[in-house]
């Protein structure tokens, strides 16, 4: 792939009136407009949780966001217009539709929330299987300010250049396009390695090529490539949908406890990076703490903390009364240090961290929980908790406990 697109790539970037030169690496306001576009998107958030975003683009949040993307010289003209609100077509559905509206902000929420490609990767699939009308892979131009490394803008000149250099159909408001483009991007630029990370400087080749000012060389030649890049893609979508089919588990029961703990009058907290998880339409953290109160804990055992699955905490207290970690695929021997380090950086005994994990992975923990170094009856004791036996016991549980004591109807322990 490398000797067929190198040569266009070095007329691309060696032309000093190309927008690799004039936008890419010499306009202080590209840089800026990341840091303008990220504040922005939270507004939208903000504005979607909490009933303020109008039924219309004009005058919105989101209408700052994507102005600030059109900004940026002819690259992103037009980038706004996708989102224009068309009251004849009823198009795109974000404005009058409360649930789209909301998925559109639960998934901008994800999308600020982490830096794991392989989370994006599963939220932009989630959005995409909503079908919300007339919400496509123009949403690549926003990704692409929030992650520039991971994520290509996207418009119309991008994908004429996509497709006369690499001989394909790609259409324009097809989601499954814009994510096949993606990985031949990748692919290709870090074939290439002479163009920067930033997938913004690809996608100004491919601009470039799109609107006829830039030739490409070889692309004949560049199919056999092209379809190994698609063989990766279609294996990496498969392991995609197997990832997130697993994790729907590992998110209800995150969510069943957290409500639990709601119900029993603490504060919850959910791991920083599953805050973004989405449960029956709401993200786990949308209604628990923003993060983890000062617990006097060591900076690198804070840290830790901020990572177990999930937290109850005293009423307006940073004081903790249960800890959680779910394991399902996952080390339960990680999980388990986790407890043990924030344990043993707490004063006094700790008796109410718990693994929750499915049955068949019951002789697994009493394994692990056996072990010396788990055995610590003056500072902690670790129980367990099967999935199977929280969820017939749930409603109950809720409806009945008065405090973390219930717990002790599901829980079990192991002696040495």
């Amino acid at each position: 792939m490398k000797q067929h697109l190198q040569p266009t790539a070095e007329t691309y970037k060696a032309d000093p009136e190309s927008v690799y030169n004039t936008w890419f690496v010499s306009n202080e306001e590209r840089l800026k407009a990341f840091r303008s576009i990220r504040r922005g998107v939270a507004t939208v958030v903000d504005d979607i949780k909490h009933g303020r975003f109008p039924n219309d683009f004009k005058g919105s949040s989101l209408e700052f966001v994507l102005g600030c993307i059109s900004e940026q010289k002819q690259v992103f003209e037009g980038a706004a217009h996708p989102f224009y609100w068309k009251p004849k077509l009823r198009i795109p559905d974000i404005y009058e539709n409360e649930v789209n509206k909301q998925a559109f902000g639960e998934f901008l929420y994800a999308c600020l929330e982490t830096m794991d490609v392989r989370a994006l990767e599963k939220e932009v699939l989630k959005l995409s299987a909503k079908g919300i009308k007339g919400l496509g892979p123009s949403v690549g131009n926003i990704l692409y300010f929030l992650h520039p490394t991971l994520f290509p803008p996207f418009n119309t000149a991008m994908l004429n250049g996509f497709n006369a250099l690499f001989q394909t159909k790609k259409k324009l408001g097809s989601w499954e396009s814009y994510l096949e483009m993606r990985e031949t991007i990748i692919e290709a630029n870090s074939a290439i390695g002479i163009l920067s990370k930033d997938l913004g400087a690809f996608s100004g080749m491919l601009f470039e090529i799109g609107v006829g000012r830039l030739g490409c060389n070889g692309a004949d030649t560049l199919n056999a490539e092209h379809e190994k890049v698609e063989l990766v893609r279609r294996k990496r979508h498969t392991q995609v949908q197997q990832d997130l089919a697993e994790e729907r588990l590992h998110t209800k029961v995150q969510h069943q406890l957290c409500e639990l703990g709601r119900a029993l009058g603490y504060d919850t907290l959910v791991a920083r990076n599953d805050r973004s998880a989405v449960y029956q339409g709401s993200p786990l953290g949308y209604r628990c703490l923003d993060k983890l109160p000062n617990l006097g804990l060591p900076a690198d055992v804070h840290s830790t903390a901020e990572l177990i699955d999930v937290l109850w905490l005293h009423k307006g207290e940073a004081k903790i009364a249960c800890a959680f970690e779910v394991e399902k695929s996952t080390s339960i021997y990680s999980g388990i240090l986790r407890l043990t380090d924030m344990a043993l950086s707490l004063p006094g005994r700790e008796d109410h961290l718990y693994l929750v994990a499915p049955s068949k992975r019951e002789k697994e923990i009493i394994d692990q929980l056996k072990r010396p170094m788990f055995q610590r009856p003056d500072d902690f004791s670790i129980g367990y908790i099967l999935f199977e036996e929280l969820d017939k016991h749930f409603e109950s549980l809720c409806k009945l406990g008065d405090d973390h004591q219930i717990l002790n109807k599901v829980a079990c322990r192991c002696a040495a």
